[in-house]
């Protein structure tokens, strides 16, 4: 229901919302310029212009008058132009004025206008009376004529071409700058030549110890251990850092980390939200291709094609159907009020995830009229739903069949994988819906790509369309997937390399990156973005090559230490010219707390586990405790990415340290500063358990003296030894523990590591 209150609430706001048909239907199509039988006398009119027209004025002609571009092409400056009505259909009936649906939309019945808010009684009286007397008006007035015509949305031309982001990437050339010695690799190059235009000087290098630290959560999500600490502490050869990145890169806990960050983009779960958010069966799988093409470095055109096309491929693989989960592990209604409503949501989830995901742009926005801010037609929309028109729906109801949703993988007959599925060769005909309505047919419509990314002036058909040979499929698909991971395509490779770029420095060089358009930012070094994408391509879209380019960089490996200049000129950082602290992401807290205490179980994929959650979060959901397990205490110590994501029931540690939004494409994690978070880490049965498991590996590893347990805690935390004071004060807790609060030295200890692991030092990047 929800997605269609969105279609409901969005149509109210950008037009009148005329019923689908069934004024024309009453009415007859005559009634659009038939005049009134009854001649307006001066007494009426004088009711208008005294009573009627200041309410029009106010409530209606900012969006419903004068200019070529209407909402809803619906004109209420003219008698005429009101008869007429709007792009579905007349808003008076002469004939019954009682059931108008002009009287309908103020009224807040099925439409509601205006969409800012119910007209007071007063009005909506005089409104009513002036429809039961026939709607007279001015004779021969125009009064559109008078109001400056409304902005209309972009068109499709050669000077919205020419926008940033839609020009091709122009590999620029390499800046000069001053201090040479800075540059590492081109990248260097780039940043400092912004930094001396502005007369400012990057921070000095992060110290070896935050430089690990740093390294090691970019590209795994976990701490290093004291022996890697000690190994880079120890090696002071020019390119010790090069083979810490090296060996990160090769760990399989990288396909882990990176994972993640994918999995927020495909809006990735295991449940169909809804009420009874049932289980997706097979969807893990979805995940742990995921996690394996990157640990493999796959290309990230491949990486793209068998997400959207991997079924079209020749040949199809066990891993090129799986990655076609894409299309399943979003939401789904299993019981839609308006089932072919919730069908078009569906397709609306794929190009929604689709466009932001890999072309970083808002095309979902153009459902329901042209896109507003981007030159994107209403029809582009309807060309790109084309292409995967023929996707098989779920199907409706609880017991809706997934005969098209499990199918077994190639090579590995007793393996379900779920994945796209379509009836055949031909797809269904595609039709643009008026208003977004699926009831409300429109034009009919070829697949075709976005016109603004094209060189023609007019809309192109999608070209290389043919059927696999399995005959299965359409291929349309195919063709829309080649068109998005072709090297031509100005947005695929920069958006991919500044998400690259925002999980290694915190932001993007776009900061809204899933948004490359008019609404979005502008990158704030532009030329270093186009270089990014075209070494991106030149490398093959490798995502290792692009990992390592970034890190050895002089930029990267920056301190976050801010100068007084530098703060009162930039203080938001536009210029990178410092490293910016961040803190841990919320599988980084628990995976952390997990490492340090010795308990993290590394085994990779297969089915979620189910952490144990408390009976009164459980009592929380619509269907108390529904759908969720118990798993063994060695299975529940596993990485967060394989804890099940259930949509209505997200584990509260990830929840509260700010998990992803699952409905949708989630392209930045906010970290929020909130008391459930203070109160988790001290209060909690989680952190208090695991405080206690730490504390026994102290004392298992370090042995029974305090001044080594210590010592040990500081490493294992905070990859450092404790500061004489630092020592000095934990012993004296733990004394003042045993002798305040009397608590056994087992316990103190334990509350020492409870304070540890709530260290601002241990949940922050420096």
């Amino acid at each position: 229901m929800k997605s269609f209150r969105w279609i409901t609430c969005v149509a109210t706001l950008v037009g009148c919302g005329l019923a689908t048909g069934q004024a024309q239907e009453r009415e007859g199509s005559s009634l659009a310029t038939k005049p009134s039988s009854k001649a307006a006398d001066a007494e009426d009119v004088a009711f208008f212009e005294k009573d009627v027209l200041p309410i029009l004025k106010t409530r209606c002609f900012q969006c419903h008058g004068g200019g070529e571009k209407l909402q809803g092409q619906f004109r209420l400056t003219s008698r005429e132009g009101l008869l007429k009505g709007g792009e579905l259909g007349p808003a008076i009936s002469l004939k019954k004025p009682e059931d108008s649906l002009l009287l309908e939309a103020i009224n807040y019945g099925s439409l509601q206008m205006p969409p800012t808010g119910k007209l007071p009684d007063a009005e909506i009286k005089v409104l009513t009376r002036w429809v039961m007397m026939g709607v007279p008006f001015t004779p021969g007035k125009d009064y559109g004529k008078a109001i400056s015509p409304p902005r209309g949305s972009p068109q499709v031309n050669d000077e919205t071409r020419s926008f940033w982001s839609f020009r091709p990437v122009k590999r620029p050339r390499v800046p000069q700058v001053k201090d040479d010695a800075w540059v590492r690799t081109p990248v260097d190059a780039f940043i400092l030549h912004g930094l001396e235009k502005q007369g400012l000087r990057p921070a000095p290098p992060a110290d070896k110890v935050a430089l690990l630290r740093r390294a090691t959560y970019d590209l795994t999500g976990l701490p290093p251990t004291p022996a890697e600490v000690d190994d880079f502490l120890t090696d002071k050869s020019a390119g010790a850092f090069a083979r810490v990145v090296d060996r990160l890169l090769k760990s399989p806990r990288y396909g882990e980390r990176w994972g993640r960050h994918w999995l927020d983009l495909v809006r990735f779960a295991e449940t169909n939200s809804f009420e009874r958010d049932s289980v997706k069966p097979e969807a893990w799988r979805f995940r742990d291709y995921v996690v394996r093409a990157l640990n493999e470095d796959k290309p990230y055109d491949q990486f793209v094609i068998e997400q959207l096309a991997g079924d079209e491929i020749d040949p199809v693989t066990a891993d090129s159907l799986t990655a076609t989960g894409f299309y399943r592990i979003g939401i789904w209604d299993d019981e839609p009020t308006d089932p072919l409503q919730a069908r078009y949501d569906e397709l609306d989830d794929i190009i929604t995830t689709a466009g932001q995901a890999f072309l970083g742009l808002t095309i979902n926005c153009a459902r329901c009229h042209d896109h507003k801010l981007d030159p994107i037609p209403q029809a582009d929309y309807y060309r790109l739903l084309a292409f995967f028109h023929g996707v098989t729906p779920y199907g409706v109801g609880k017991e809706a069949s997934l005969k098209h949703i499990l199918a077994p993988a190639p090579g590995h007959p007793d393996q379900k994988v779920l994945c796209v599925s379509e009836a055949g060769a031909k797809a269904p005909n595609t039709h643009l819906f008026i208003r977004g309505n699926a009831h409300a047919k429109g034009e009919r419509l070829e697949p075709g790509f976005l016109q603004v990314l094209s060189n023609s002036a007019r809309p192109e058909p999608a070209a290389g369309i043919a059927p696999p040979k399995h005959g299965r499929s359409s291929g349309r698909r195919l063709a829309f997937a080649r068109w998005i991971a072709d090297e031509r395509n100005p947005l695929t490779a920069r958006v991919m390399v500044n998400r690259v770029w925002q999980h290694h420095f915190g932001r993007g060089i776009v900061r809204s990156s899933n948004n490359f358009g008019q609404l979005g930012d502008r990158p704030t070094h532009p030329e270093l973005l186009n270089w990014l994408a075209s070494e991106f391509v030149r490398r093959g879209w490798r995502l290792k090559e692009m990992h390592r380019l970034i890190m050895l960089s002089s930029a990267y490996q920056m301190s976050s230490r801010g100068n007084a200049a530098a703060l009162a000129r930039d203080p938001q950082n536009n210029l990178f010219w410092r490293f910016d602290m961040r803190r841990l992401s919320a599988e980084e807290v628990r995976d952390s707390i997990l490492a340090v205490n010795g308990r993290l179980n590394l085994k990779m994929g297969g089915p979620g586990f189910y952490p144990t959650i408390s009976q009164e979060v459980l009592a929380g959901q619509s269907r108390p405790g529904d759908g969720w397990g118990k798993s063994s205490p060695e299975e529940q110590a596993r990485r967060a990415i394989y804890i099940h994501v259930k949509r209505s029931l997200i584990t509260p540690i990830l929840e509260t340290f700010d998990f992803a939004d699952t409905d949708a494409t989630c392209p930045v994690r906010f970290a929020t500063t909130q008391a459930t978070q203070a109160l988790g880490m001290l209060n909690g049965e989680f952190i208090n358990d695991e405080a206690k498991a730490f504390a026994a590996r102290l004392q298992r590893e370090a042995g029974p003296r305090l001044e080594d347990q210590v010592r040990l805690a500081f490493r294992l935390a905070m990859a450092r030894e404790p500061s004489p004071a630092e020592l000095d004060r934990a012993l004296r807790l733990m004394r003042r523990l045993q002798s305040e609060d009397r608590l056994s030295g087992d316990e103190s200890l334990a509350q020492f590591c409870l304070v540890v692991l709530n260290l601002n030092e241990f949940f922050y990047l420096d």
